[in-house]
């Protein structure tokens, strides 16, 4: 198999109208995990994450038995939910409009004996319409979520390579459902300035916690919000003077002056002799930038990747 081929085109404008749909039924879902999760911090109680076959929200505590699963599974395109007592159910997932959608999911959460109460609007959507409001139908474009899903299990295999490089506080490599967007996040360990918030859809409050200490982090969209291509993104909190001038890798990443952010489209990394050092040396550079500027502890926090069955040397 070539290195293009596991790395799949998957360009935004052709799907980006089912894109926009999925990116809604994961809030809806995740809007289901964040209701009955307790508070962790930086909200990493309500995110997804990835598996050999779609996005999973993991064990949620509730419904029959104590535990509930939600899978949104893209090869069959189907949503399947599990209880802990052995039940389960599933409907489709093809053309239909939002509240069809919810109203689906929440007959699903009923048939395993869960509890069907989540938040009903959408977050960081600016003007979004309540999901029972929104009836417009939207389509299903099966193969390019399957191909896109695929993109999603090469980028959390290197993006969890880069995660062991570091000794301090790291986030999972999860999906955040509000944003629609992969992400790993390294943490300096010290204290951040109030963030302004301003996120449209978004207490404020939820914003400043997850911003509330010093952050390199890296992520990875599929398109929209300012751009209409896939891309990979790396930002400090709060921002190092000099950022955005920083040198890094590969020559095809930039910074975005708008977004505040460095980007790479994700073709650069796709049509790439090697696709996984080029990804890992935008993640690692845009890193060495934000640490160094931000006169991190760095001989604290950094280290060797990890390798599997080697522990690590004390």
């Amino acid at each position: 198999m070539t290195a293009s081929a596991t790395w799949p085109d998957i360009a935004f404008t052709p799907w980006k109208e089912s894109c926009a749909a999925l990116h809604l039924y994961t809030q809806i879902v995740g809007k289901y995990r964040l209701a009955h999760t307790p508070w962790v911090n930086h909200s990493w109680h309500a995110t997804l994450y990835v598996t050999p076959r779609g996005l999973t929200t993991g064990m949620v505590s509730d419904g029959a038995g104590g535990g509930a699963e939600i899978v949104f599974d893209f090869h069959d395109h189907a949503v399947i939910g599990m209880a802990a007592d052995g039940g389960s159910a599933r409907f489709a997932l093809e053309p239909m409009s939002v509240a069809g959608f919810a109203q689906k999911f929440t007959a699903l959460l009923q048939d395993i004996d869960a509890t069907p109460q989540f938040d009903g609007r959408p977050n960081e959507i600016p003007d979004a319409i309540p999901f029972a409001e929104d009836v417009a139908e939207r389509p299903y474009d099966a193969d390019a979520v399957r191909r896109f899903h695929g993109a999603l299990v090469q980028i959390t295999r290197v993006f969890e390579t880069f995660r062991t490089a570091f000794l301090g506080k790291v986030s999972p490599v999860h999906l955040f459902w509000g944003s629609f967007d992969m992400a790993v996040t390294r943490f300096s360990g010290r204290d951040a300035p109030l963030h302004p918030g301003g996120i449209p859809a978004l207490p404020d409050d939820v914003t400043r916690e997850a911003y509330s200490h010093e952050v390199s982090s890296a992520g990875f969209w599929p398109g929209g919000g300012g751009i209409d291509y896939p891309a990979f993104y790396s930002y400090a909190y709060p921002t190092p003077d000099a950022f955005s001038k920083a040198a890094v890798q590969p020559e095809a990443a930039f910074f975005h002056e708008t977004l505040g952010e460095f980007v790479l489209p994700y073709d650069a990394v796709r049509q790439a002799d090697d696709p996984d050092a080029t990804l890992l040396a935008f993640l690692q550079s845009t890193y060495d930038a934000a640490a160094s500027l931000g006169n991190w502890d760095r001989a604290k926090l950094d280290c060797h990747p990890g390798k599997p069955r080697q522990p690590r040397a004390i």
